[in-house]
């Protein structure tokens, strides 16, 4: 009876799992066509790696999304393990090259004095998210707790580095739009590089990051 009921509640929570993953990749699509879109037309590369990261982070929460549905029909949890590492190193190599990318085309829009148009649209964007990512880190580390799961914990871990991130690229689209200062977009692309290559550095360990 005793492990009929834990069955139960462990039903519960890997459902409440799924749920927060699902609004992880939604979010995240919305999020990375808005603030794509949002840097093109204002020449941001704050918005545009801010954007670029949603994506990648659309292919981690899919991962998750797999493996916790798989873990809830029962199947070779080893097996999946050894999967969610290869596919979760993919993403920390996507990652990378992002923080890569990012990086020099901060420091050349720093070097150049390239000067991107306020984006309101970005600012709305990325102060929502500040929201949304506050909420949804918290979440998962409730579920992670409850599951006693390091694959949900990881990822709590990135999403609490995208509320960073959303934080830096408000900070950096907001003075540009609201003092003039065309530097501090630049400026904080290349500060976003550290929670992006973070972001990695989690995804390329996987699952061993929270042992």
């Amino acid at each position: 009876m005793a492990r009929a009921s834990e069955s139960a509640s462990r039903d519960i929570h890997l459902e409440r799992g799924l749920r927060l993953e699902y609004l992880t990749v939604g979010w995240n699509v919305v999020e990375g066509i808005i603030g794509v879109s949002a840097a093109l037309a204002s020449g941001s590369i704050a918005l545009l790696g801010f954007g670029i990261d949603s994506f990648v982070e659309t292919t981690s929460g899919a991962i998750l999304i797999w493996r916790l549905r798989a873990e809830r029909t029962a199947r070779d949890l080893g097996a999946i393990e050894r999967l969610d590492a290869r596919a979760h190193k993919l993403v920390g190599l996507s990652l990378f090259a992002l923080a890569a990318y990012v990086a020099v085309e901060g420091s050349r829009g720093l070097i150049a004095g390239e000067r991107p148009e306020p984006s309101l649209v970005g600012i709305a964007l990325t102060a929502i998210s500040l929201a949304v990512m506050w909420w949804l880190a918290r979440e998962k580390r409730a579920a992670a707790a409850a599951l006693q799961s390091r694959a949900l914990k990881a990822d709590a871990f990135q999403t609490t580095a995208c509320f960073w991130l959303s934080l830096i690229t408000l900070a950096g689209v907001g003075l540009n739009a609201a003092l003039g200062w065309w530097w501090a977009d630049p400026a904080a692309a290349l500060a976003m590089t550290y929670f992006i290559a973070s972001e990695g550095r989690e995804a390329w360990r996987g699952q061993e990051c929270c042992d």
